[in-house]
């Protein structure tokens, strides 16, 4: 037997997983990683690539124990978006930060001062604000750390960062190199003269390879670390939510798709020359499929969010959950599955809708909270923050609607969250659509593995590869009746979190999270 190998770098954890060549996931290890604030850094979000490759390389370990890693063909990469690494002449890496650092604030404010309309001259281009956009990270070292950006000759993604790892090749494709904002939606390749633009290096854009291109080999120095073959193909990846859409199938043009993990993504295929909308309201991405673009609504930290809530609150349920030998969210979803739609009148003010132009969030809170211990409890919380999750989805949809016409009946779900039966059947309630979850739910992890196969031959590219693999699981069918009360519900909310938007711009309370220049 002949295996492929996926290497996962979300926000929350690396996880490595081991998949054969027919799509069927073999084993899986993971490791929770943090990513910390820089000392006197405020809204700094580091990334430690030392210690990150250590637990990279201790998951890689875990999940090739059973089985011979010459049999590993091939491997290949993913990881959230947005996050960078900065590398030397010989490719050594000085300085990283994860997706959603926003220490630039001053930078923004700059950029928007001394070149009028640039944000929005870039956007149209690539597609990328500066909220999550590489462009003012880079002007803060050069501002802020000049030594190091005095070195810098090579920018990556976190996903590539592990392929640079294993074997010295840096590298990026278009799904990833394209949420950097330096990027041309159109041409699939970087944009430098952006950065020329407003006085930074234009040399340092590595080469873009397509997902699926055989890039190297398994180095010595690797191999000895992460337990891998010299003779195990490396081959370039893409960004967490476009390879998830190729393992869930979602491929062609006005498909759409929702990745429930530690962020939510909410997507629509769309053509690779369609030019973003003029509000800015939402962000368009490269897909890892040539020709297709994709219209992209994000909530914030719905994933984080539960395991905030879990880890604050749950600890009776911990120990349940290791008496029964079940997952934790598996008990708690079958406690919330008895609370009715609303959750008993419970708002919670976490992520709001996206509004990529001028992007912040009210402050963390629960709404409307009652002191009857049978109403307001953990199970009606926890289902509010299921509901709450899927409410911002869909009013994500509608946005994306109004830019592409597209009208969503179909949701394929999948990430961690479509494997609670309640959250896969709320969402569907919530939006009215049919919502068909994969059998292998792990599909970012899927799509990097058909990355892997295409580099070694396996399959003929990215496309074919989805055709062949995904394998559907579970359909929900809305309730009707109940998507009518969530209908009442998501505008009732939308007015809960305007006024909480006005408690954080008074400075009674302070942001969830706030994009740079804001």
């Amino acid at each position: 037997m002949k295996y492929l190998l996926a290497i996962d770098a979300g926000t929350g954890s690396v996880r490595a997983v081991i998949f054969d060549t027919l799509g069927n996931q073999i084993s899986v290890a993971s490791r929770e990683w943090i990513h910390l604030e820089e000392p006197h850094v405020k809204n700094s979000m580091s990334f430690d690539f030392d210690k990150n490759w250590t637990l990279t390389c201790e998951c890689i370990k875990e999940a090739i124990v059973d089985i011979d890693a010459k049999d590993i063909l091939s491997l290949s990469a993913t990881s959230m978006r947005e996050g960078i690494l900065l590398y030397d002449k010989n490719g050594c890496e000085l300085w990283g930060v994860a997706n959603v650092d926003a220490r630039a604030g001053e930078e923004v404010k700059y950029l928007k001062e001394n070149f009028k309309g640039i944000e929005e001259e870039f956007y149209k281009k690539s597609g990328q604000t500066f909220a999550l956009g590489a462009l003012p990270r880079i002007l803060w070292l050069k501002n802020n750390r000049p030594k190091i950006y005095d070195k810098v000759a090579s920018v990556s993604m976190i996903g590539d960062w592990i392929l640079a790892r294993l074997c010295g090749v840096i590298a990026t494709d278009p799904s990833n190199g394209g949420t950097t904002g330096i990027f041309s939606l159109k041409n699939r390749t970087w944009a430098p003269k952006m950065a020329k633009k407003i006085g930074l290096k234009d040399d340092i854009f590595p080469p873009v390879y397509e997902a699926g291109t055989l890039i190297g080999h398994v180095s010595k120095i690797a191999s000895s670390k992460s337990g891998l073959s010299i003779d195990t193909k490396v081959v370039m990846g893409g960004g967490d939510v476009q390879l998830g859409c190729a393992g869930l199938g979602v491929v062609s043009d006005g498909d759409i798709a929702i990745l429930g993990g530690s962020f939510w993504q909410q997507v629509i295929n769309i053509s690779s020359d369609t030019i973003p909308p003029k509000d800015m309201s939402i962000r368009v991405n490269p897909h890892v499929v040539g020709g297709l673009s994709q219209a992209e609504g994000i909530t914030f930290f719905s994933g984080l969010v539960m395991r905030w809530f879990r880890d604050a609150f749950c600890d009776m349920e911990k120990l349940e959950a290791k008496e029964k030998g079940t997952g934790i969210y598996e008990i708690l979803e079958k406690k919330a599955a008895s609370v009715p739609v609303g959750s008993n009148g419970i708002i919670p003010i976490f992520s709001d809708s996206m509004n990529y132009g001028r992007w912040y969030h009210a402050s963390p809170s629960f709404l409307n909270l009652s002191i009857d211990p049978l109403v307001c409890n953990k199970a009606s919380m926890f289902r509010s923050l299921e509901e709450n999750a899927c409410i911002i989805s869909a009013i994500n949809l509608e946005k994306i609607k109004e830019f592409t016409n597209i009208s969503p009946k179909e949701i394929v779900f999948a990430g961690g969250a479509s494997k609670g039966e309640l959250w896969c059947q709320i969402l569907s309630d919530i939006t009215g659509c049919l919502v068909k979850v994969p059998k292998i739910k792990e599909a970012t992890a899927l799509g990097a593995a058909m990355s892997a196969g295409v580099g070694a031959g396996i399959y003929k590219d990215i496309k074919s590869a989805s055709k062949e693999l995904v394998v559907w699981g579970k359909t929900y069918k809305p309730n009707l009746q109940n998507t009518k009360l969530y209908e009442q519900i998501k505008q009732r909310w939308k007015k809960a979190y305007k006024e909480q938007l006005k408690l954080v711009d008074k400075n009674i309370t302070t942001s969830m999270w706030k994009a740079p220049g804001l």
